[in-house]
């Protein structure tokens, strides 16, 4: 494997996690095309600051109910623990609870106060009374922030070691989940307010990032956009990676999930040049990925999806999954998780 095609398969990962990570957010909690405004995109967007990083979005309704899902459901059945949990923390049954959810990552922005952090914005139907009273059981406590109800779990950190971690009701059938600073800043957009502070707007005000959410708008039921640079900057990848890395600046990820997976993901590159370099890379990739998979035919007819496009600084490449490849999927990952011995 050549050096570029290296670094290509490292930054396959890198998309192809966000992309995995909505898929994530679809299994475990929800979405419907309806929640699409005219504007381009899920109303939701309206609560998420101007500078996230990066979107996603789900239809876990449609995926929840996908053939595809239901395979995985059977195939492994234990991925389902962290819903389980989920459940017996907060009250939320993301099966029966959950109609779709928006989730977004916030930058470290240096010197007004705002860690990084992330926040998931979930429509459906709550019993709040039942959610607040099982999660002070939990230890969590409750706080007044502008008329809205504050739960916070103060025994729950993910990245600094502080409290960080809260849940609200945003509005009716919609709360929000995530970092304390992020649920603050959307009861602040949902009440029309700026914060001068954090010079707080919405995001529906970012062109560029609104620009990539329409071109994805109605065609899957679930999709990841995001400046890729600031991802990459943010992965704190060793000095000699992140230098070798291909001069991306926007990337998004967009899917339908039913029997199999169906996509594309979209790179826009610094300039012309940049993206030539990348389309060649992928090239090398799809001719390297297509001759190891010739011995294996459940892989030949994803690899024989593989579709390079795109056109001057965008460079498209789409895919489709087919069903039997997660069915090899399952089979491995039961046979590494049987106990020794048996």
């Amino acid at each position: 494997m050549t050096t570029k095609t290296r670094y290509f398969v490292i930054v396959s990962l890198l998309v192809l996690a966000v992309g995995l990570g909505t898929g994530l957010v679809a299994y475990y909690v929800g979405f419907p095309a309806s929640a699409f405004a005219n504007r381009g995109g899920p109303d939701e967007l309206r609560l998420i600051p101007r500078d996230a990083t990066v979107i996603a979005f789900a239809n876990v309704r449609e995926v929840m109910a996908s053939e595809l899902r239901q395979k995985i459901h059977r195939a492994l059945p234990g991925q389902e623990n962290g819903q389980r949990e989920l459940q017996e923390q907060t009250g939320i049954n993301l099966e029966t609870d959950v109609d779709r959810v928006v989730a977004c990552l916030h930058p470290e922005r240096d010197g007004v106060g705002m860690p990084a952090g992330g926040m998931v914005l979930a429509r459906g139907r709550f019993d709040e009374t039942k959610i607040e009273a099982l999660m002070r059981e939990h230890g969590a406590q409750v706080e007044a922030y502008k008329g809205k109800r504050l739960i916070a779990d103060n025994s729950i950190d993910l990245q600094t070691g502080k409290a960080s971690l809260a849940l609200a009701f945003v509005e009716p059938g919609l709360v929000a989940l995530g970092s304390t600073t992020l649920i603050r800043s959307a009861i602040d957009l949902h009440q029309g307010g700026e914060n001068p502070q954090t010079d707080l707007q919405s995001v529906t005000g970012n062109d560029e990032l609104i620009s990539l959410v329409r071109s994805l708008d109605r065609t899957g039921n679930a999709w990841a956009v995001g400046r890729f640079d600031a991802l990459a900057s943010q992965a704190r990848l060793p000095q000699n990676v992140a230098s070798q890395l291909p001069a991306i600046t926007w990337f998004s990820v967009g899917a339908h999930v039913n029997g199999g997976i169906r996509g594309v993901i979209r790179a826009e590159t610094r300039d012309n040049e940049a993206a030539g370099n990348l389309r060649d890379v992928v090239r090398g990739f799809m001719a390297l990925a297509k001759l190891q998979a010739s011995s294996k035919p459940e892989l030949q007819t994803m690899m024989q999806s593989l579709e390079l496009g795109g056109a001057g600084k965008t460079v498209a490449l789409s895919f489709a999954v087919p069903a039997e490849v997660f069915d090899v999927i399952g089979a491995i990952a039961n046979k590494a998780m049987k106990p020794l011995g048996h």
